[in-house]
């Protein structure tokens, strides 16, 4: 199987009768077969080609995910032309304007929802010449073609040119362009990453290698569908074994959409779910205020279950033993009468997850890995298709990222390029079929990203001596202290917002300073709640109020410092020894959080640069400050 196309058929020919798309329709979730799907693919692919598009044309699809989405992206491919998928996440319209002319983009996809972005740069947009509207609305705009009439166009087409369609197709080849998909971003220009046909297929085969998974088992895709993980761990992988995938609910909202996935979760009941760390956090959250409205007796009860399951399991790959088998009857008990709950609130049938993304806080892993949901953290980067390594069900460590997927070489390299052993820190490098063909109209990017063959990832990491790769982080996000040591902060960050219920976000900073500082988001709901606690009836709004907020944020900190109950967790040296407490968290919205929902630390630095340089002073340096009480 070299192209997408070849995927397809494949697998239609396999498994035509069975459920391949799931899309929410009223009140319930209705399927469409392998074979039904294809033949909405053709029709779509003919509606293009009666358009006017030709082989290696950009089309752009901008939508929520939806059958359509799958379907529009392998219309766009059979038609031989290459998709543009963007985030419906993209707001800004330079972003988006940046996106379309840069690649080129000669037709538009977009559902109702998204059209307004179009619509306000359309003018802006000279080489685009229809938009395919996936949604009735009331009335269109010149350009703007309903996706009824689209699809009559290519019955139309299909009817006396059904040849050229099968022509065009077979045409395509493995090293022809698939998608260009644009980096999430952090500065002005984002790179397009250019995927083959052939990047998308190995990638497949790849994940394949780790993981089994049987036509029964069905995905509920809750992640981004324009970004590689989303196309071959959400429906590529699943459409190689004949299973099956649905799409979350579209609300009207963003937020009415993220409302929209425990709900369907419980409805479609799916046996595997793609995440991301946010989207972990998310649900454990959601456990666990489920558990505190049941009662301080049951709240105790889970915490004594999960410190069992916990130390039982330890990393996975070393739980149980003989002694503990009175732990494993005791598990047993305990998972009856309360994880097998837990359980059935996320549909009663789900296996496991597979996390993307570098890191995910080893406590998230034994929470999941606790309650009989484990969370298999993997780890890829758009330029690589993405996956890597990962961990699966019968090899995993929780902590790590997993084993390198087969047919891809891997290495550990320091600064001078020199190989290094199981152990030792470097920078990660592969070699495979699914390293992307480069970055589009960017020769000097791509040439900077792949030396002979290789990608060099720009992520620090390091093999262990049983095969398992463990990701540190970023080179770019590197702590630098004053005489030159370097250390990643992400660890930190997430143990310590993950450890306490009173800190949202934390971003740590030392760029060859004499100490690490830290830029804190507060939930400030929390920090309410502990001050009424504390001092019942005190107006949040005194002076009184906001400094017993900030003692307590520093407390959180002091924990993982010399005398302190997780002392020695972290290094001391790269622990904040001043904090800037903010009034308002990173988001998507204000260009702090990328895409895949991760710190754009470069443009949280330049935003708050001057805070940051007030806690390098004796004032600053104390907790208590007016900044910091002001930003409550």
């Amino acid at each position: 199987m070299k192209t997408i196309i070849d995927l397809f058929e494949t697998s239609v020919g396999k498994y035509g009768k069975n459920t391949f798309l799931w899309e929410k329709e009223g009140l319930r979730f209705r399927p469409a077969t392998y074979e039904e799907t294809k033949r909405r693919v053709y029709r779509f692919a003919a509606g293009l080609m009666s358009l006017g598009v030709q082989a290696g044309d950009k089309v752009a699809l901008l939508s929520e995910g939806r059958n359509d989405w799958v379907v529009g992206e392998l219309g766009i491919l059979y038609a031989g032309a290459v998709n543009v998928p963007l985030s419906v996440k993209l707001e800004e319209k330079n972003d988006l304007i940046f996106r379309l002319r840069h690649s080129e983009t000669k037709y538009v996809i977009t559902s109702g929802i998204q059209l307004r972005k179009i619509r306000l740069i359309i003018d802006d947009l000279p080489l685009v010449e229809h938009v395919i509207v996936l949604d009735t609305i009331d009335a269109y705009d010149e350009k703007e073609i309903p996706l009824e009439n689209f699809l009559a166009a290519g019955d139309r087409y299909l009817e006396t040119n059904d040849e050229d369609l099968i022509t065009r197709s077979k045409a395509v080849k493995d090293d022809d362009m698939a998608n260009i998909s644009y980096t999430s971003g952090t500065t002005a220009d984002p790179k397009g990453v250019m995927l083959s046909h052939r990047n998308y297929t190995a990638n497949v085969e790849q994940a394949m290698s780790l993981f089994q998974i049987e036509p029964e088992d069905s995905n509920l895709i809750i992640i981004p569908l324009d970004h590689c993980f989303g196309h071959v761990a959400g429906f590529y992988t699943f459409m190689a074994y004949g299973a099956n995938v649905a799409t979350v609910q579209t609300g009207r909202t963003p937020i009415e959409s993220l409302k929209n996935i425990p709900l369907n979760i419980r409805e479609f009941q799916p046996t595997i779910i793609m995440s991301v760390p946010a989207l972990a956090k998310s649900f454990k959250k959601n456990i666990e205020a489920t558990i505190q409205k049941k009662g301080k007796r049951t709240e105790k009860l889970f915490r004594k279950a999960l410190k069992t399951a916990y130390e039982y399991n330890r990393e996975g790959h070393n739980k149980g033993g003989f002694l503990k088998i009175h732990k494993r009857m005791l598990l047993a008990v305990y998972d009856k009468f309360i994880f097998s709950k837990v359980r059935g609130a996320m549909g009663g049938k789900m296996r496991f997850f597979i996390g993307g993304g570098a890191l995910l806080d080893i406590e998230l892993q034994r929470f999941f890995y606790a309650i009989g949901i484990p969370m298999f953290q993997g780890y890829g980067l758009s330029e690589a298709t993405p996956v890597i390594s990962s961990n699966t069900l019968t090899k995993h460590k929780l902590g790590s990222s997993g084993v390198p997927v087969s047919d891809l070489d891997l290495k550990i390299l320091d600064a001078g390029g020199k190989e290094l052993p199981p152990g030792e820190k470097g920078e990660i490098v592969v070699k495979g079929e699914n390293v992307m063909l480069g970055y589009w109209k960017n020769p000097e990017a791509t040439a900077d990203a792949i030396r002979d063959g290789w990608l060099h990832t720009g992520d620090m990491g390091y093999m262990d001596k049983d095969g398992f790769l463990y990701v540190m982080g970023r080179f770019k996000s590197l702590l630098i202290s004053s005489d030159g040591e370097k250390y990643s902060p992400e660890g930190i960050e997430e143990g310590i917002c993950d450890g306490s219920k009173y800190l949202e976000q934390m971003m740590l900073h030392n760029n060859q300073d004499p100490y690490t500082v830290a830029l804190v988001v507060p939930d400030k709901a929390q920090l309410k709640r502990y001050v009424e606690r504390i001092k019942p009836g005190l107006d949040w709004n005194t002076k009184e109020a906001k400094e017993l907020a900030l003692k307590k944020i520093q407390e959180i900190i002091n924990r993982y410092k010399s005398g302190g109950v997780h002392a020695g967790e972290f290094p001391e040296r790269w622990l904040p020894a001043a904090i800037a407490v903010l009034p308002e968290p990173f988001t998507e919205q204000n260009h702090l959080l990328n895409s895949s929902l991760k710190m754009v630390r470069g443009k949280i630095g330049e935003k708050y640069k001057d805070r940051l340089a007030y806690l390098y002073t004796s004032e600053g340096k104390n907790i208590i400050n007016e900044k910091n009480t002001f930003s409550l």
